[in-house]
């Protein structure tokens, strides 16, 4: 089993292909996303009903809500990151097959996911194809991959996930009322419009998020100089303040749609949340953010997701669903993330002892 330097297995996380020059603020940023991500369904399983209904708890969706986008946009920078790398040593095109399968890998991981929940849980059988955010990851990596490889040079891909992502953002209204839709089979539907129970997560306007930090992870390997670097990141903090501040001012501008909800579908929203999780992500930079819990956490992301979700909503949580105050909740939820965080050490404690194991034996032999 590959393992990096901290003993984990290579690609053990949400954000796709493993990266050969790691940089720890992104994988402290992913950290963030993890926690933010925890917290997100915590209170939604555990806050009890009286307490859904005030500002309080509307805050916290709010900033939980922001989980998702970080980390399709951070597994979109990674993605053409890995690429970028691969290129030079391997050639174009033998990269791009590698993010390729690597997109194929997470989707195939989705169905895996839902089968664990379904073995566990005993519901119908129509769960398994559920669409959740590894099947909206996955997809948007293969399309990716895809764009990359044919786009060529870092200039054309710039451009050309920067106009995919500006479709997924703009199209989602329109892709929601369209009549063709309904022609789909209903599991394919579920890719495209939401379905109550059945569709967590769409390709539009979701997929937006992983091309955008495409264009991202592009602009972040063509940084060769600590000074190219920091206008970088400075250009990004201001792009994405200002891309707030257009959705913000756009969302009372009167809609260019007959039927668009702000907080699903509209354009407006969609930027407003990209221009923070890119905020987030350069402001990481800035600070160089390298703290090890997060970082372990970041690059154990998966594995959080993987274990968290089932104890969150499954059986061994039931005494609480929906029973705690929104302060229960949030204590509880500090509480279960240093349980996480202890979790996560303990498995990269066993792989590494693992490899330890197998390199003596190697030795021996």
């Amino acid at each position: 089993m590959a393992v990096d330097s901290t003993g984990r297995p290579a690609g053990d996380d949400l954000r796709g292909p493993a990266l050969t020059d790691r940089k720890p603020y992104l994988d402290a940023a992913r950290g963030v996303a993890v926690v933010v991500m925890v917290a997100a369904h915590v209170t939604d399983a555990w806050t009890r009903e009286a307490d859904r209904h005030d500002d309080r708890f509307f805050m916290t969706v709010f900033v939980n809500g922001l989980g998702a986008p970080m980390f399709l946009l951070l597994a979109g920078v990674a993605l053409a990151m890995a690429a970028e790398s691969r290129a030079r040593t391997i050639g174009a095109d033998r990269a791009a097959r590698s993010v390729h399968a690597r997109g194929w890998q997470v989707f195939g991981l989705a169905f895996l996911f839902r089968l664990q929940a379904q073995l566990l849980g005993w519901g119908p059988l129509v769960n398994l194809l559920k669409v959740d955010i590894l099947n909206v990851m996955g997809v948007a990596m293969i399309a990716a991959a895809w764009i990359w490889r044919l786009a060529g040079t870092r200039r054309a891909r710039i451009a050309a996930f920067g106009v995919t992502t500006a479709v997924f953002a703009f199209l989602t209204p329109t892709v929601r009322e369209a009549g063709g839709v309904d022609w789909l089979a209903d599991p394919l539907e579920w890719y495209l419009r939401p379905a109550p129970s059945r569709t967590t997560f769409t390709l539009f306007p979701w997929a937006g998020f992983l091309t955008a930090g495409a264009l991202l992870g592009e602009l972040i390997e063509g940084a060769r100089s600590p000074a190219q670097e920091w206008r970088l990141h400075a250009g990004l903090m201001t792009a994405a303040f200002m891309g707030i501040a257009a959705g913000y001012a756009a969302s009372y501008l009167p809609s260019l749609y007959a039927n668009a909800q702000f907080w699903t579908s509209s354009p407006a929203f969609f930027f407003i949340r990209l221009g923070i999780v890119t905020a987030v992500l350069a402001g990481a930079w800035f600070l160089g953010l390298a703290w090890e819990p997060l970082v372990t956490l970041g690059r154990s992301s998966l594995f959080v997701y993987w274990i968290h979700v089932e104890m969150v909503y499954g059986f061994f949580s039931r005494p609480i669903r929906r029973a705690l105050s929104l302060e229960g909740a949030l204590a509880a939820y500090v509480l279960f993330t240093i349980f996480l965080f202890s979790l996560v050490r303990f498995k990269n404690w066993i792989v590494q002892q693992r490899a330890i194991y197998l390199t003596d034996s190697k030795s021996v032999i």
